[in-house]
C-alpha cells in the first residue's frame, strides 16, 4: 500500500521496534514515512537507480553487507555516496551486522538516518509492513459500536438512542470484548481487510444513558476490551415497524459497503423483550459458519427441495 495520504513518524516506528540509532539526522522527529513497501537497496548497489522510490525504508542484510565488504574503502563510499544522495528516510542494518565506517561519513554527510536491529531480514520486513499497513492505512470513523464476539467483530450501527450501548455492555457482561464505543475508527488495511479501534480519547469509555460514561476496563477488567479487531459483520439496529417484512430465513445475503469492503450485513429491528445480546451472539457465530462454508437457510432449503422431490415420486 503506497501514498495512502496517512503518515506515521519515523520516531515512532524506531520506539516501536526498538531499533538502534547508529546516526540520526537533524530533522529525525520530523521524517514521516507515507508508504508501506520497504526496499532492499541490491540493484542500487550495483548502481541501478531507475524506478527508486525515495519514499520508503531501506533494509540492508547479510547479503548486501556480506556483498559490500568485499569492496575496498574508495568502492564502498562510492556506492554508500550514490545511494545515500537519494534522501530516503531511514537505512536500517539487520542481524547486527557492522555498519562501515563509510556509512556514518556519508551520513552525517547527507543528513541520515542510520539504524541496526539484531532481527533477522526477512522477519523485521514483514513485521515492518504489516505495522506500516495498519498505521498509514486510508481511514475514517463511523457512528457506532465495535465489539468481538466468540472472535468475530461486530459492528454494530444504527440511530442515537436504538441501544448500541447497552447492547455493548450486554455483552462483555456476558464475556465479549468492547472494542469501541459512539466512535469508531476503521481502517482499510488491505483490499479485503477493514480493521476498527477506538479514538485514544474516548477508549474504553462507555456513555449509557441515565447513568452516564462508565470505565469498562475498571469496572469489567482488562479482559473486557480489546484494541482492535477485523470488522467481518454489520449489524444495523433499527426500531421495530409494524407491518414491514422482515428476513425469516436468511436467504438473501446482504452487505455493507465500507471503503470499497463488502461487509455481511444484518437489520435486526429492535422491540421490549428482544435479548439483542443474544441474537448477536447467534448472529456472530452463524456468520462464522458461512465464511467457513456452512449456511444453514441454503441446508433447509435442500432438505425441503430434496422432500417435495420425495413426494412427487
Amino acid at each position: 500500500m503506497s501514498g495512502t495520504g496517512f503518515s506515521i513518524t519515523l520516531s515512532k516506528v524506531v520506539e516501536e521496534f526498538s531499533f538502534e540509532i547508529v546516526h540520526k539526522s537533524r530533522d529525525f522527529d520530523k521524517i514521516n514515512i507515507n508508504t508501506s513497501d520497504v526496499n532492499r537497496p541490491a540493484l542500487q548497489i550495483a548502481g541501478y537507480f531507475d524506478y527508486f522510490d525515495t519514499h520508503r525504508i531501506q533494509v540492508m542484510g547479510k547479503v548486501e553487507i556480506t556483498y559490500l565488504e568485499q569492496f575496498s574503502k574508495e568502492k564502498r563510499y562510492e556506492v554508500f555516496d550514490k545511494l545515500f544522495a537519494k534522501k530516503f528516510p531511514a537505512l536500517i542494518v539487520t542481524r547486527g551486522m557492522q555498519v562501515f565506517p563509510e556509512m556514518i561519513e556519508l551520513a552525517e554527510k547527507y543528513d541520515l538516518t542510520v539504524l541496526r536491529t539484531e532481527e533477522s531480514t526477512s522477519s523485521l520486513m514483514s513485521a515492518l509492513i504489516s505495522y506500516l499497513n495498519v498505521q498509514i492505512a486510508p481511514r475514517h470513523t463511523r457512528h457506532g459500536v465495535l465489539v468481538e464476539v466468540y472472535g468475530e467483530g461486530v459492528l454494530i450501527l444504527g440511530e442515537s438512542g436504538v441501544g448500541k450501548s447497552e447492547t455493548a455492555i450486554e455483552l462483555v457482561k456476558r464475556g465479549h470484548r468492547l472494542v469501541a464505543d459512539d466512535a469508531v475508527e476503521i481502517k482499510k488495511v488491505s483490499s479485503k481487510t477493514l480493521v476498527g479501534s477506538s479514538p485514544d480519547i474516548i477508549r474504553h469509555f462507555v456513555e449509557l444513558r441515565g447513568i452516564g460514561i462508565i470505565d469498562v476496563k475498571e469496572i469489567f477488567g482488562i479482559g473486557a476490551v480489546k484494541a482492535t479487531e477485523n470488522i467481518n459483520l454489520v449489524i444495523n439496529l433499527e426500531p421495530w415497524v409494524e407491518g414491514k417484512q422482515y428476513d425469516r430465513l436468511g436467504m438473501d445475503e446482504e452487505f455493507t459497503d465500507i471503503m470499497g469492503i463488502s461487509v455481511p450485513s444484518l437489520t435486526i429491528p429492535v422491540k421490549p423483550g428482544r435479548n439483542l445480546a443474544i441474537i448477536i451472539e447467534v448472529a456472530s457465530m452463524n456468520n462464522r459458519q458461512k465464511r467457513m462454508g456452512y449456511n444453514a437457510a441454503v441446508e433447509l432449503n435442500k432438505r425441503l427441495l430434496g422432500e417435495m422431490e420425495n413426494e412427487e415420486q
